[in-house]
């Protein structure tokens, strides 16, 4: 009983009202009693999370509120969802929208365009419906909405599609109209909503590019407020003129650049990882915006076709198997491959077969080693090598055992590296059970906070969750993502820390990670209780350029 009192015409009034305690808020949903990192780096709290559509509205003690739907998350740790920034997932997410292998490690957006990117492409006339013949970067967009998708998507433009559709495979520099016909491509991507300039230079046509058509092309994407992003020249041999090229394309185009999946390839090179890092360091404290990402396994993979030159790739694949039924280019070629000419002479052993096109080949060589390979075939393994790619009409997919487990260990502990799969997204369907893959597709995430931080405890664990989520969102310039804030969308990774585990390995490499409890996607449950609820609520997470057209 509260009272208050009055003095009217000498008289003390006694005014009694009744307390009667606060109206409770009522909310979509309440993400109670977990513990929250919320991806800024800050020390981790226990409280309650509350959801209103598709937005973070509350964070904080709401006992004293109601949700309409709740989630217990006591002894669960509740962060921003994770950001893949190396996702090859653009084209299984048109076969299977659930993108299952990196929602159930917590990943809430994929970042396209490692050189190549979903457009600009040309297309030649089909009689397939003209809706899903997209040729641009915002057609590609608009295609997926319609079909579906569980995570929020984005991508860079890239280099490679920007010369493959004025250039083709062409191994010559542009004419002055075809550059600014390149120009106005990363013009129109920007303004559609691409994140910046993406490039993938180790491969052909991509290496045909000058340092200086870069620049010009990293310049566009730079007044729209775009980073560039690349796959240096040489991951080996060449590693720091590889730096030196992404720093002086960061300089001259005045733009930030990120460098896809640092690492050093092959043992000869592995003590180079102190000049690497100094490098990158020194090039920080110069005023460059340098990042990085990563991916934390002792082997790459790509195709069979990255150990020929790459002047034998010129004009596609088609030339290229014409030129090596020649016998004296055929004989040039054995002679680069043999001298590791300009540097891919990684020893057979450490080279595994992922899958071919022909069944065939499947049935005798997936799964083997090059050396083993060669020994089955009655060839040295460079032979093999041109003989495979002959018959099969395909790049091979391959896994390259070409990394030191320390210098892994020396990267992923730099504050400026985030994290990409390097892959696609599959499911257990039947349109994947002939996709060769690495483990980093089903295991990237959780290997990186089950591993490293957990068990080897390299990073704490608000530091890693910082670094996949408000850092890549940062050198994206993505807004209301990446964090736990009031108004921030409701991307978020629910997960039992102690059970978090990659189950994916080299043998096995399509196992699902565990530990993963629960993923929303823009407010919506998207994984309950480490299983896929069919959810396809993901959107289109555009650049600073996007000019709000849809």
């Amino acid at each position: 009983m509260r009272h208050f009192f009055m003095m009217t015409a000498g008289v003390l009034i006694i005014l009694a009202c009744t307390s009667t305690s606060p109206q409770k808020n009522q909310y979509d949903l309440i993400i109670r009693h977990g513990t929250i990192y919320d991806g800024t780096g800050s020390t981790p709290f226990t409280g309650d999370v509350a959801i209103n559509a598709d937005t973070i509205v509350a964070i904080g003690d709401l006992s004293n509120d109601a949700g309409k739907k709740e989630i217990d998350a006591t002894g669960l740790v509740v962060a921003p969802g994770f950001i893949n920034m190396l996702s090859w997932a653009d084209r299984s997410l048109l076969m299977d929208g659930r993108s299952v292998s990196d929602i159930k490690q917590g990943v809430t957006l994929e970042v396209f365009g490692e050189g190549w990117s979903p457009g600009p492409v040309k297309r030649k006339a089909t009689a397939k419906p003209v809706d899903s013949l997209w040729t641009t970067l915002g057609g590609y967009f608009r295609w997926l909405m319609k079909k579906g998708s569980t995570p929020n998507v984005a991508s860079f433009v890239g280099a490679t599609s920007i010369r493959l559709h004025e250039l083709g495979h062409e191994n010559r520099a542009p004419s002055p109209p075809e550059l600014e016909r390149m120009k106005n491509l990363v013009k129109q991507a920007m303004e559609e909503g691409a994140m910046g300039l993406g490039s993938s230079l180790i491969y052909a046509p991509a290496d045909y590019a000058s340092t200086e058509e870069l620049i010009a092309l990293s310049k566009v994407a730079a007044q729209y407020g775009g980073i560039y992003t690349t796959h240096m020249r040489s991951e080996g041999d060449f590693i720091l003129k590889g730096l030196n090229e992404t720093f002086r394309i960061a300089k001259e185009a005045n733009i930030p650049a990120e460098i896809y999946h640092l690492k050093i390839n092959i043992a000869r090179n592995w003590p180079k990882i102190d000049t690497v890092l100094f490098k990158i360091d020194s090039a920080r404290k110069a005023g460059l915006k340098i990042t990085a990402n990563n991916y934390p396994y002792i082997a790459s993979a790509t195709g069979l076709t990255a150990r020929l030159p790459n002047w034998v790739q010129e004009g596609g694949a088609q030339a290229m198997r014409k030129r090596l039924r020649d016998p004296q280019t055929r004989k040039k070629v054995l002679y680069e491959m043999g001298k590791g000419i300009p540097y891919k002479n990684s020893d057979p052993k450490d080279v595994q077969m992922l899958g071919f096109r022909l069944d065939s080949l499947n049935k005798l060589y997936r799964g083997k080693r090059l050396d083993e390979v060669a020994k089955m075939h009655g060839k040295n393994a460079d032979e093999t090598v041109i003989d495979l790619v002959m018959r099969d009409k395909s790049t091979i997919a391959a896994v390259y055992y070409q990394q030191s487990e320390d210098n892994i260990r020396r990267i992923i502990q730099q504050p400026y590296v985030s994290f990409g799969s390097d892959g696609a997204s599959m499911s257990d369907l039947k349109i994947f059970a002939d996709w060769g893959t690495h483990p980093r597709a089903y295991g990237t995430f959780a290997r990186f906070v089950g591993k490293y931080v957990r068990d080897e405890k390299l990073v704490s664990l608000e530091e890693a969750i910082r670094r996949l989520t408000s850092l890549p969102a940062s050198n994206l310039s993505i807004k209301k993502r990446g964090a736990l804030k009031k108004g921030f969308y409701a991307d978020i990774a629910i997960f039992n820390y102690n059970a978090v585990q990659d189950k994916a390995t080299f043998d096995n490499p399509k196992a699902y990670a565990t530990g993963m409890v629960h993923v929303l996607v823009n407010g919506v449950v998207v994984l309950k209780n480490g299983e896929h609820t069919g959810a396809k609520p993901g959107r289109v997470v555009r650049g600073p350029g996007w000019n709000g057209k849809n």
